[in-house]
């Protein structure tokens, strides 16, 4: 399943700052955990995920540092600030409001019926 783009943009924002409310981490480890909390239906990018790490660190929610890595590479790492948490909070409180939505209307659904008809169903003759 693929999930279309308009989503995981619209997602990225408390994805991001829930995966640095767990910890400190650099863009290849949130790349990593993105594809293991969804797992493996949000494939992102380093093309996806800067843009969305460079917004936060302009908006004052999160801060980055650079360190040397056991490897001896230095990697930016990237923290949640007490401005990003509010946001976090802020974001959980309406994407929990759009799952309630959507949860009664997939029920809603499915008590009622759908009712599914094939295009050429609905172009055929009656009794033909």
């Amino acid at each position: 399943m693929a999930i279309n783009k308009d989503l995981i943009a619209a997602s990225s924002t408390p994805i991001v700052l829930a995966i640095l409310a767990e910890g400190d981490s650099y863009g290849y480890a949130i790349i990593q955990r993105v594809r293991e909390l969804s797992g493996g239906h949000m494939e992102w990018t380093d093309g996806m995920l800067y843009p969305v790490l460079h917004r936060l660190e302009r908006l004052g929610q999160i801060e980055a540092r650079w360190e040397i890595a056991e490897s001896g590479r230095r990697r930016k790492y990237y923290r949640i600030t007490a401005a990003g948490r509010d946001q976090l909070a802020e974001e959980r409180r309406q994407w929990q409001a759009v799952d309630a939505t959507l949860r009664s209307i997939w029920k809603a659904l499915s008590v009622a019926g759908p009712v599914i008809r094939p295009a050429s169903a609905a172009l055929s003759p009656q009794g033909a």
